[in-house]
């Protein structure tokens, strides 16, 4: 971590990031844990700057499970940028993928959350009161939040965008969880 290369991640990737898009893993690096907070202009690249991040820290052996957590409409959309681009291979946990993914995990007392290595869940399946407590104990240690602007603590009555708030507070407590938003 004290240095800034060599990458090991370089090698797993097929896509060929531009030189600003190495300055999130580059801080990141310097960060335990890492959080951090990616707010660039829209079409720069933050699905390959968090990304970078967290292929590198699976290639480093410090984080063994990922979790991409998203609005349900971006699942599918980042399994594929995962496995196209990162050589990840993800399930999308969503409500309608629960049922499949639950007759494929063998028999005893397993979690989802915590059986499948690398997850995209859907943050409006996961804040949900029916699920909430088992993602959180189960949740990987490193977790990427697509779109957390809409986790953001509201004055109103808007009782969805609360939920995902508490959701990604809990999940900051935990001091040795990797957050990137």
């Amino acid at each position: 971590r004290d240095g800034a290369g060599p990458f090991r991640s370089l090698g797993h990737i097929s896509v060929r990031p531009r030189p600003y898009q190495f300055v999130p893993l580059l801080m990141a690096l310097r960060l335990d844990p890492v959080r951090m907070l990616i707010a660039d202009d829209v079409g720069i690249g933050k699905t390959i700057e968090a990304l970078l991040i967290a292929r590198e820290m699976l290639d480093r052996g410090e984080s063994t499970r990922i979790c991409v957590l998203c609005p349900p409409y971006l699942c599918s959309q980042w399994q594929q940028e995962l496995w196209d681009k990162f050589r990840i291979q993800a399930v999308v946990i969503r409500s309608g993928t629960i049922s499949q993914l639950e007759r494929e995990l063998p028999s005893g007392d397993h979690s989802i959350f915590g059986y499948y290595p690398h997850i995209v869940v859907s943050i409006d399946y996961a804040k949900s009161d029916a699920h909430r407590a088992n993602f959180l104990q189960h949740a990987p240690k490193f977790v990427i939040v697509d779109e957390a602007h809409g986790a953001t603590a509201v004055s109103s009555a808007a009782k969805g965008q609360q939920q995902r708030h508490e959701l990604l507070r809990d999940l900051a407590k935990d001091a040795s969880r990797h957050l990137v938003l």
